[in-house]
């Protein structure tokens, strides 16, 4: 492991919380630590070598060592998703502030690639409307991915810079940003962040941030909240940011409630005193990471209303796709292009909006394409909980499942005929078409498993 830094330690000096020879020591040591977050509505038996409950996380679990997660079916079909478990304290946070947000919140999840906090979100939000945003167009691509096996039907995934966000005045109840950084709380998960750690590159994180939250905040509506958050441990990407968000936007501070047992460390900025919590290695059973929390206490604006603007779907076609559908009349579906998405009917307008201001990669579910008087069913509608309970399924063993994922041929002692769903341990895989002499698969191309 690369030698870290004298510079980042000197840094660290009079930081509370932090204490160097623990600290160096259990970099020496490089203890793994796994954990995962399960899915609750993709409920099953998981087989994980569990240990303990992440206890900031209701759905946390600790792994005892890392399995090759790549030929676990379940991974595929949503079941779970791992995730770093300091950074599942977001969870935590949200659910404090759960009864001070509307009923029906919309939430922005800024920087979410590749999908742990907005699939985290919609746990611990399910009547709320997520947009999942990120910036970097590589990364949009598996970020629409994890949330589609998540099956999460009321999120959609934009690829906008932050300050494209003015456009929404006023339009989150709560904003998550989890700003990129400079990264020395991986350094024990991730040593070439040692490599990359420099100074300048705190400097210039600490800028990038500023910027972010200046061009984004304009979107969060009086009354809403900020999640705050890095995994690095510098003063100026964490406190100095926060003492910045209070002078330059006089966002009010919140207090979160800790158990003193979990280890983590209660830290005040310089300034203004805020409130926020930082995780040692040596103190917590994950990496680093710092988050704090704000509300918005001025008058914003009012975001634009736009309207619906969606192709309706004619009377034949929707004979063809409401059998497929359960609860067809609770949702808006609609046409773009040639594909048939389903969304939430009650965020109508929403979605409407979004859809008119910002580039939008994912939306809803997409159900599929009409061909004929025939529904191509879609990927994503495998993996939803919009599926109408009728449609058929093959139930797989292992070692046919990981061959659906790897897009290789199947053989089925079955009597049915056409469209299928591939099925593991009770959750859908993706589809299938059972010809009178063959199987095709429909597993994605691109998502296959290429290890053999």
């Amino acid at each position: 492991m690369p030698q870290i830094p004298k510079q980042f330690i000197d840094s660290l000096k009079g930081v509370e919380g932090f204490d160097k020879e623990k600290f160096l020591q259990t970099h020496v040591r490089k203890e793994a630590v796994t954990s995962v977050r399960l899915n609750p509505a993709k409920a099953t038996s998981i087989q994980l070598p569990i240990s303990s409950a992440v206890p900031w996380c209701n759905e946390g679990r600790y792994l005892t060592h890392r399995p090759f997660f790549t030929f676990d079916p379940l991974i595929h079909a949503g079941a779970y998703y791992v995730q770093e478990a300091s950074s599942m304290f977001i969870d935590h946070i949200v659910r404090q502030l759960k009864n001070n947000l509307p009923a029906s919140s919309n939430v922005l999840d800024l920087c979410a690639a590749p999908g742990g906090k907005s699939t985290l979100l919609s746990n611990a939000l399910p009547d709320s409307f997520i947009v999942s945003n990120e910036v970097i167009k590589t990364r949009v691509t598996i970020l629409a991915e994890n949330i589609s096996k998540w099956g999460s039907s009321n999120a959609m995934v934009t690829h906008n810079d932050p300050k494209d966000f003015q456009k929404l005045p006023g339009f989150f109840d709560l904003m998550v940003v989890d700003a990129p950084c400079s990264g020395s709380g991986l350094f024990r998960k991730d040593p070439t962040a040692i490599d990359e750690w420099s100074e300048a590159n705190v400097a210039l994180c600490s800028q990038r941030q500023q910027r972010i939250l200046n061009d984004a905040l304009v979107a969060l509506q009086e009354g809403g909240y900020l999640i705050y958050s890095t995994c690095s441990y510098s003063k100026q990407e964490d406190e100095d940011v926060c003492d910045w968000i209070i002078e330059k936007f006089s966002l009010e501070p919140v207090n979160i409630t800790v158990d003193e047992a979990w280890g983590i460390v209660e830290v005040h900025s310089d300034n203004h005193h805020v409130p926020g919590y930082r995780f040692y290695p040596h103190k917590v059973k994950g990496e680093g990471f710092f988050v704090a929390c704000f509300r918005q206490p001025n008058a914003t604006s009012d975001y634009y209303s736009y309207g619906a603007s969606f192709t309706a779907l004619t009377k034949t076609q929707r004979a063809i796709v409401e059998p497929w559908i359960k609860s067809p009349d609770e949702l808006e579906i609609f046409k773009q292009k040639e594909t048939i998405i389903a969304f939430p009917a009650k965020w109508k307008e929403e979605n409407s909006v979004v859809q008119k201001t910002l580039n939008v990669r994912k939306s809803g579910v997409a159900i599929g394409t009409i061909k004929g008087k025939d529904l191509i069913p879609h990927h994503e509608f495998a993996l939803s909980h919009l599926l109408a309970e009728n449609v058929p399924f093959v139930e797989f063993i292992e070692a046919d499942a990981l061959k659906y994922l790897r897009r290789q041929d199947l053989a089925i002692e079955d009597t049915l005929k056409g469209w299928a769903l591939a099925r593991y341990n009770g959750l859908n895989l993706g589809w299938m078409k059972v010809l009178p002499n063959r199987v095709n698969n429909y597993y994605p191309t691109d998502w296959r498993i290429l290890k053999p």
